[in-house]
């Protein structure tokens, strides 16, 4: 019998989950090989900072393409860090969001057998493989206070970069975790397309973003930290 949407989640708060966009990208911002395809950046200190990551979110956003891409999603490997979410009380890993205009998934790939929450947000529920589905919405916004009302107060924004885009153009990320992979990589998969929609004019002036800290993680990879400085 196909979800139906969740009673918490069905009047939105007025407020939306602090959301962090986390990415390894290559020196000339691709995230993938210019043939496509899933691609296998970042070595040990990218997977320390995305443990952390991961870690701090109570759940993590990715596109239907991504997870087509990679059938799986990321999960905290580090065990003292999974052992401090079980001691807060929660869930051992974050739940995994999937965005996707259709509901249809393969059950047999591997996402479905990790351990963790999915939900689906879509315009129809799925029919099976899922915890939760929460109806698509209109707009970013009113998206992400749907998911602050279901308990989400914090969200990793996991790709890929159309969703980050999307996210982006709404105004609605407020950091960035950016690893840089010391790679080239070429070709049209950049971590931001170039797309018809503008960004806010006033992400783009000087000022919009601050500098969170910088890492050296070692064999050539840095992790940049960026915060959104909104004027209200």
């Amino acid at each position: 019998m196909p979800l139906q949407p969740s009673d918490d989640c069905a009047a939105p708060a007025l407020e939306r989950p602090e959301t962090r966009l986390v990415l390894a990208i290559s020196l000339d911002g691709r995230l993938a090989p210019a043939e496509g395809g899933a691609a296998q950046l970042g070595g040990k200190g990218d997977r320390r900072v995305l443990d952390t990551a991961l870690a701090w979110a109570d759940a993590c956003l990715m596109g239907a393409g991504t997870l087509r891409a990679h059938q799986s999603t990321c999960l905290i490997r580090d065990r003292a860090l999974l052992q401090q979410r079980v001691d807060q009380g929660r869930s051992a890993q974050p739940t995994a969001v999937v965005v996707s205009r259709s509901d249809g998934f393969p059950l047999q790939w591997q996402f479905f057998r990790q351990p963790l929450e999915r939900w689906l947000l879509a315009p129809k529920a799925p029919a099976e493989g899922f915890d939760r589905w929460i109806p698509l919405g209109h707009s970013w916004p009113e998206r992400l206070e749907t998911l602050y009302a279901c308990g989400v107060r914090r969200l990793a924004l996991l790709g890929g970069a159309s969703l980050a885009a999307e996210l982006l153009q709404a105004d609605c990320v407020d950091a960035l975790q950016l690893t840089l992979v010391p790679t080239l990589l070429g070709g049209p998969h950049t971590w931001l397309p170039i797309d018809p929609n503008p960004l806010p004019l006033s992400m783009l002036g000087a000022g919009a973003w601050s500098c969170d800290g910088l890492e050296d993680l070692g064999e050539g990879e840095i992790v940049l930290r960026y915060r959104r400085q909104r004027v209200h």
